[in-house]
């Protein structure tokens, strides 16, 4: 165990890897089983070391990590990880997101597949037989990935005194400016497609004012997929709210404890200012939607650490992918 005794400097954050991935590599969390130090990571165990106190009604003030120049080194990742916490609080991706795939450079193209027959259609083959072929293949277009972040303006001498954790909830807000940028990519991506000419199929409504028929439309629409996740435009969901049979189920569920609303059919209901007025979205989120992430949460670490915070940069870049191109259906009003 030698936390500390490692010394820190602008170099862990260029090795390729993540800053915290860098000291994981020096400083393994698994000689730590079974010590007080047991569940920290790299990076917190650097706080520790160093006695900074990131949040809490005690939280020190933001020039504690620079009391040292080692201290130092750890505030832009503490950044970071603030931003990031903004971006997962406010963030629904995970309920719509199949899966994540982290690359390397800005170039990248998912897979599609191709079936000789219906890829779903339940047979029995019998003996001799042509078995059903399903072709994976390489898209055509690449994913479209975009950068998004804020630049952080202010004087080391306007925040030196100021508590982390008032820093914090600031960061936080960035983060969650972040998260509402990707959703709006990624509900254009349910939308119109990545480029492959995959948009989602639009199920036809009853009539001009959305109803429970039209949830069932929607479900049966994605049949043989499932419907696990409606997202709604605000005024639907108002619209939605006022159903009877939303009223009726309020009962079985916890809307009026926590704001979290799930349809009588069982699907998970968001609402998002990201889709146009008049529009709702069914989708499978076991298979509908691949996040591609090209560079996680990276803050502009050299003048954070010389203590120059004037446009000092917070970005992270990603794009879209649909998976299965019939996992995701809309409706216009």
């Amino acid at each position: 165990m030698n936390f500390d005794n490692i010394r820190l400097d602008k170099g862990l954050y260029t090795t390729g890897k993540s800053f915290t991935e860098a000291l994981e590599s020096i400083d393994p969390s698994e000689n730590y089983i079974g010590t007080e130090l047991e569940g920290l990571d790299a990076f917190q165990r650097q706080l520790k070391r160093f006695d900074i106190k990131v949040s809490g009604k005690n939280s020190d003030p933001i020039e504690k990590f620079f009391r040292t120049s080692d201290s130092a080194t750890l505030f832009p990742e503490y950044i970071s990880r603030s931003v990031a916490q903004g971006i997962e609080k406010t963030d629904i991706l995970d309920s719509i997101v199949a899966t994540t795939t982290k690359i390397e450079g800005l170039d990248y193209r998912s897979v599609a597949t191709e079936s000789s027959d219906s890829a779903y259609e339940p047979s029995v083959v019998a003996e001799g037989a042509f078995i059903p072929e399903t072709k994976i293949v390489t898209k055509d277009k690449l994913v479209s990935l975009h950068k998004c972040g804020r630049l952080l303006s202010a004087s080391y001498e306007a925040i030196r005194f100021q508590r982390i954790d008032l820093f914090t909830v600031a960061l936080r807000q960035i983060g969650a400016g972040i998260a509402r940028a990707q959703l709006a990519d990624a509900i254009d991506v349910l939308l119109n497609g990545d480029g492959n000419n995959n948009y989602a199929k639009l199920v036809t409504r009853s009539g001009d004012t959305i109803c429970y028929a039209d949830l069932i439309n929607i479900w049966n629409a994605l049949s043989p997929y499932d419907l696990t996740t409606l997202i709604a435009s605000p005024d639907i969901m108002t619209s939605l709210l006022a159903l009877p049979e939303f009223r009726d189920s309020y009962k079985g569920l916890d809307f009026h404890a926590t704001g979290k609303m799930i349809t009588p059919l069982g699907a998970e209901l968001f609402k998002t200012d990201s889709l146009h007025v008049g529009a709702i979205i069914g989708l499978d989120k076991t298979c509908a939607l691949e996040k591609v992430e090209a560079m996680p949460v990276t803050t502009e670490f050299d003048k954070l650490i010389d203590r120059q915070l004037e446009r000092a940069s917070i970005t992270t870049i990603a794009g879209f992918s649909k998976i299965f191109d019939e996992s995701a259906v809309r409706m216009e009003f």
